[in-house]
């Protein structure tokens, strides 16, 4: 049983074990898949999504490790567990499952690319500061936060969430398949659900909890959790924004920000 809990980003620090990327969740999958008796690995998602990349990366290690580690020509059974949310870059990670389940008040799916900033032109106006910026490339400053906001800097924008959105849709039609049973238009549009009506979608298998699932799956097999070693820092007891804020190579202003992105990435979905 590994437990995939976070926001998903290639963000490190004093927040990193909130989050998730590769980096953090690597070691956890290797040791999950390396039971000598392993019947199956269950995976506890509770994720609002975030990186496209680091979502398709873990994704594409889960599948690795289960071909890696598979007997007789089969894969490692893999089941995702839906709790709280499983949305955007969390539903990505619950398609690299051979089953998806979910418990009843679940939030699943958001099949859909956002991205989201500020505009602090009006800001540098009134306090009287003037921006410098001078490039080599003139698509170096595209969406600069502190330059006026050009139409075709949006359009290319607008260009790679599609491209991206259609790899999404791609992953999910991969892992899905037939099961499936709602046009396009309705599973593609960025819509949140809950479990019962994922479940109808074909977004997820089944309802029920990890415990009466995995009970009646593997009936002989004893769940095993598989967690993240903490940090050496976390470890000596040191947290914080201070000292390993800056030995990251953060600082308190960046940690900050940090933490107001990852709530807000929660709040999309009333958490």
């Amino acid at each position: 049983m590994v437990r995939l809990h976070g926001v998903i980003t290639p963000a490190l620090g004093p927040a990193a074990r909130a989050v998730l990327n590769l980096g953090t969740v690597e070691p956890v999958l290797k040791r999950a898949f390396g039971f000598e008796r392993l019947a199956g690995v269950a995976l506890l998602i509770n994720s609002p999504g975030g990186s496209a990349t680091q979502s398709a990366l873990i994704a594409d290690r889960i599948r690795g490790l289960a071909e890696e580690h598979g007997k007789d020509g089969k894969a490692v059974p893999v089941l995702a567990f839906c709790e709280d949310v499983a949305a955007s870059g969390g539903y990505w990670l619950a398609c690299a499952a051979d089953q998806i389940y979910a418990h009843k008040t679940s939030l699943v799916g958001s099949i859909g690319v956002v991205s989201g900033g500020f505009g602090l032109v009006g800001l540098l106006d009134r306090i009287g500061v003037e921006r410098r910026v001078h490039t080599a490339g003139t698509n170096k400053v595209r969406l600069d936060p502190f330059l006026p906001e050009k139409a075709e800097d949006v359009r290319w924008l607008t260009g790679l969430q599609g491209e991206l959105h259609q790899q999404f849709q791609a992953w999910v039609r991969e892992r899905r398949g037939d099961r499936l049973v709602e046009a396009d238009t309705e599973l593609f549009n960025g819509e949140v659900w809950t479990g019962v009506n994922a479940h109808r979608l074909g977004l997820v298998d089944g309802l029920g909890t990890p415990r009466e699932i995995l009970a009646e799956r593997f009936p002989d097999a004893e769940p095993q959790p598989v967690e993240g070693r903490k940090p050496l820092l976390a470890r000596l007891g040191v947290g914080g924004g201070g000292l390993s804020g800056r030995l990251s190579g953060g600082g308190l202003a960046d940690d900050l920000l940090h933490a107001a992105e990852v709530r807000a990435a929660w709040a999309r979905f009333g958490l």
